[in-house]
């Protein structure tokens, strides 16, 4: 079945958004405005925003230190996403969560997550939480290359299969933990053969390519809504910078490879194909970037502007014992 036009467009946007976004956390950062360290989704755009466009408001994500990107695809707050990541009091989180622990219940963003391999188990929660209150409900886990050797990634699969649990596991395949080559990792070519240790789906996709992204994950979800229990969607992807902003990537990755990936740039690859199909023209794609960078503007002042926590707040919305 065609997608819809308005979808096209909607994914188009976010991609952007993420883009932008991150673009701009980047110069803030450099700017030495952001405190803590960062990890850009920059390159992955494609991935985020396939799948979560098939998702509802009351469906689930899990998401990792990388998590800008799916935060922003399911829907997140330019304006409070920016407070966080500045530290301030405005943010999602209050100021105590930064760049890898933002959330938000009521989006059904469970929270990024600094710990690799942390988010699996969650979303096994949320997916049991769902099949137990009888609703049709969905939760994504996303997970790197470097959580898919976790123990905890292997164990939630596990018991998802076993109780047919409504999970994706949204493998984001970069090629690299940190400075880690997949390849030096794993004795299998692709994430997704290990599905068939647990009985469930695997499936390998272009991560570069929103529409096929979006087509497999359109399946899983679908799958999963029916009872059919969990997949594992392994998306091929690649990050553009560093593993945080200061790392150049250069180290570990010849820069003939990060060149030879930059030319399969899942946004100038959406953008022909909407051109090319009369989805968008020119112009309307100019109107959507100076409205995401209004949007932008406004969130960088409002969290310029906006206090840090007193110290009085160090121990309120946190467990203590």
């Amino acid at each position: 079945m065609p997608i819809p036009k308005k979808k096209m467009i909607e994914m188009y946007t976010t991609m952007m958004k993420i883009r932008m976004f991150e673009t701009k956390v980047s110069e803030l950062f450099a700017a030495n405005k952001i405190p803590g360290v960062v990890h850009l989704y920059i390159g992955e755009e494609a991935v985020a925003t396939g799948v979560c466009a098939t998702l509802r408001d009351t469906d689930y994500i899990t998401s990792t230190h990388r998590g800008h990107g799916h935060l922003l695809a399911k829907g997140g707050d330019v304006k409070l996403m920016l407070a966080e990541v500045f530290g301030k009091k405005t943010g999602y989180c209050k100021g105590k969560g930064g760049s890898m622990h933002i959330a938000d219940i009521d989006l059904g963003i469970l929270g990024a997550n600094g710990i690799v391999g942390g988010g699996p188990p969650l979303a096994a929660g949320a997916a049991l939480a769902a099949q137990y209150k009888g609703t049709d409900g969905v939760a994504v886990c996303f997970f790197g290359d470097g959580a898919s050797n976790q123990g905890t990634t292997h164990e939630a699969m596990n018991l998802a299969a076993c109780w047919k649990l409504p999970v994706v596991f949204v493998n984001e395949n970069n090629m690299y933990g940190l400075s880690s080559c997949a390849l030096n990792t794993m004795c299998v070519a692709d994430v997704a053969d290990r599905a068939a240790a647990f009985g469930i789906p695997g499936v390998v996709v272009d991560g570069n390519d929103v529409i096929a992204v979006y087509e497999a994950a359109v399946e899983a979800v679908k799958r999963a809504r029916k009872g059919q229990g969990p997949t594992l969607l392994e998306c091929k992807t690649y990050r553009h910078r560093g593993h945080t902003e200061g790392d150049p990537g250069t180290a570990y990755r010849s820069k003939e490879e990060i060149e030879e990936w930059k030319k399969k740039d899942p946004i100038p690859r959406f953008e022909k194909r909407l051109l090319q199909g009369k989805v968008l023209t020119k112009q309307t794609m100019e109107s959507i970037l100076t409205t995401i960078a209004n949007e932008l503007a406004a969130g960088e002042q409002f969290a310029e502007e906006s206090p840090y926590p007193e110290t009085s707040d160090l121990t309120t919305d946190v467990y203590v014992d």
